[in-house]
Order: C-alpha cells, then sequence, then structure tokens
C-alpha cells in the first residue's frame, strides 16, 4: 500500500478501512509555556516536528477556558502538569447566575485562538490539529470546587444556569477556533463515571450540554471524545458525534477488545501513562503496542495513552511508541 496522508490514514482507521500503518499520538501539558500563545506554540510544534504524530492534540493550561470569569491558580510542579487552584469563583448557588458568556477573541480564551492560529501555520501542511475542550461540567467543577455536587444536588436550577452559560461561551470559543484550521475537537468528560454520579445525574448534567458542544463541531471531520477516569459510563456516550474516543483502557473497563463492537469510530489508546510510558523501557512500550495491535487485530485503533503524558516521560519511550507503528 502506498504512503497515506496523515489524515488519509486517520480517516480510513475511522472507518475501518486498510491503512499503510496504524495511527498515533501522544500528548503532554506544557507547564508555564501553556499560558502564553507564543510558547504554547513553539513548544507544541517542536514536540511535534520531533515525533511527526498523525494529529496534534493542542495543550493550553486546564486554566485557559475559566480565567475569564476570575479564576486563579499556578503551577507548583505537579509532574502531570496539571495546576492548582486559588479561591474559587462560585461561592454560594446564586453565584453561577453572574457568570457572563465570554468573548472568544479576549483574555486566556483570545490568547488560545492566537496558540492555534501559529500551530497551525507553523505545522507541516496536512497535518491535523484538535483543540482542548472541558465539557462544561468539568469547567463548573473548575469554578465551584468541591461545591460542586452539592449544588447539583441540592441547587440544581442554579447549576443549570452556570451550565447555559458555560455552555454559550465554549460553542463561541469552538466557532472562533475554527478560524484557525482545527480538524476537530478533543472535549474532555471527567464526571462521566460512577464514581462522582449516576447515570439519571449524568444525563440531566452533562450529556445535554456535552451535545450542545458538539453541535458547534459541526463540519468538523475529527472529533475525539475523552472519558476520564475509573468505572466510566462508556455506554452512556459512545453515541456522542464523535469519530474516536479515547478513556483510560489499561486501568478501567472496557478494554480495547470489549470496546471495539460497542462504538462506531476509532479507539485511541493501548498505553499506560505511567507504567509502560513513564517507568517502562522501550522495548517494553514496543511490546505493549503490538498487544493493543493485536488485541483489536489492528482494526479502528490509533495508539496513544489513556490520559496526558506526564512531563518526566523518558524521550526514549516516546520515540519508540512512534517507531513501533512503523513496523
Amino acid at each position: 500500500m502506498s504512503k497515506m496522508t496523515k489524515r488519509e490514514r486517520l480517516e480510513a482507521t475511522v472507518a475501518g478501512q486498510p491503512v499503510d500503518r496504524p495511527a498515533v499520538s501522544l500528548w503532554r501539558h506544557w507547564p508555564g509555556d501553556d499560558q502564553r500563545a507564543v510558547g504554547l506554540a513553539r513548544a507544541i510544534l517542536d514536540f511535534q516536528h520531533t515525533y511527526d504524530f498523525d494529529f496534534v492534540k493542542c495543550m493550553p493550561g486546564s486554566n485557559y477556558c475559566i480565567t475569564d470569569w476570575g479564576a486563579t491558580s499556578r503551577w507548583v510542579g505537579n509532574d502531570e502538569g496539571t495546576r492548582e487552584w486559588g479561591p474559587r469563583v462560585i461561592q454560594r448557588p446564586e453565584d453561577w447566575a453572574k457568570l457572563q458568556v465570554l468573548d472568544p477573541y479576549q483574555g486566556t480564551l483570545g490568547e488560545a485562538c492566537r496558540a492555534l492560529d501559529t500551530i497551525g501555520q507553523g505545522l507541516e501542511k496536512g497535518t491535523p490539529f484538535i483543540q482542548t475542550i472541558f465539557n462544561p461540567l468539568a469547567q463548573a467543577k473548575n469554578l465551584a470546587g468541591a461545591r460542586l455536587l452539592p449544588h447539583l444536588r441540592q441547587h440544581p436550577e442554579a447549576l443549570k444556569a452556570g451550565l447555559e452559560t458555560i455552555t454559550e461561551s465554549t460553542m463561541r470559543f469552538i466557532e472562533a477556533a475554527r478560524g484557525t484550521g482545527i480538524a476537530g475537537i478533543f472535549l474532555a468528560l471527567q464526571h462521566a463515571t460512577y464514581d462522582l454520579l449516576s447515570e439519571a445525574e449524568y444525563r440531566e448534567f452533562g450529556r445535554p450540554y456535552d451535545l450542545r458542544v458538539l453541535e458547534a463541531t459541526q463540519g468538523l471531520w475529527f472529533n475525539l471524545l475523552h472519558v476520564h477516569g475509573d468505572h466510566i459510563m462508556f455506554d452512556l456516550v459512545v453515541d456522542y458525534p464523535v469519530q474516536a474516543i479515547n478513556w483510560h483502557d489499561r486501568e478501567t473497563p472496557p478494554s480495547l477488545r470489549e470496546a471495539l463492537p460497542r462504538f462506531h469510530g476509532a479507539l485511541v489508546g493501548g498505553l499506560h501513562r505511567v507504567t509502560t510510558m513513564l517507568r517502562g523501557t522501550p522495548e517494553q512500550v514496543r511490546a505493549k503496542v503490538q498487544a493493543a495491535l493485536e488485541e483489536t487485530s489492528g482494526q479502528r485503533v490509533i495508539i496513544g495513552t489513556g490520559c496526558v503524558m506526564f512531563i518526566n516521560t523518558p524521550v526514549g519511550n516516546i520515540l519508540a511508541a512512534r517507531a513501533a507503528v512503523d513496523r
């Protein structure tokens, strides 16, 4: 088979058609650099130029979508690259109604758009890139902290008012991001897990807002859904209009083999971000890539980690994951 372009390879993978080689993509946070468009774009472009992944996941700091509502945070050395939050914006149920729809061209949202624009211009022609979008409930969690679930159960209408504003702001940001050439979004769900909510609660406070966010991506061709955590509600979200799905497949059910007949698109996974990528050897990485391909018979699978890599992941292991698909 002749060599495919990255888009051809991804589209064939999603459709379950033959590919010249398996697709692969890995991503990490860029603490410090992720607070400025120039720094974030340079870090992501250098990473992609080094490893040549099949798509690029753009990784602004987790604060990018809520700083303009007054949220404060800082990186204090977490190896995952995540940030420590200051006092929460939402202190009382009535605070949800005070949120205003944000301008996607101003503040940290505008900075994220400028980073996307620079990334799109700096990537090798034809390289797909997608923007990280935290779903409305995840943004609400970062605004309220531990108060979120009590508000959800005791003051549901107040929370829904806030979710409406968050959803509208997110949809406007996606519309602005379209102009940079994104192929789609990486929609991160953090509450579609039985450890936090019941299915009925997620159907009420998660799913309707997720689907509205995805409506804003109509016309884009590569949306990737991430379901975070253990004991996930996989079957509740597999019908989302996305082309690929990612979860901690090496840590919680379903396995890749179990998921393949339950989802129509591509599965992204196969590599444990700690035991394999962080603490393993290149030989172990290559073995896990091969195991993931055997588990799926090489069908509709994109090699990746179940969640973001740690920032101190050995370069040799990243190179091994990338090289393994060429074999």
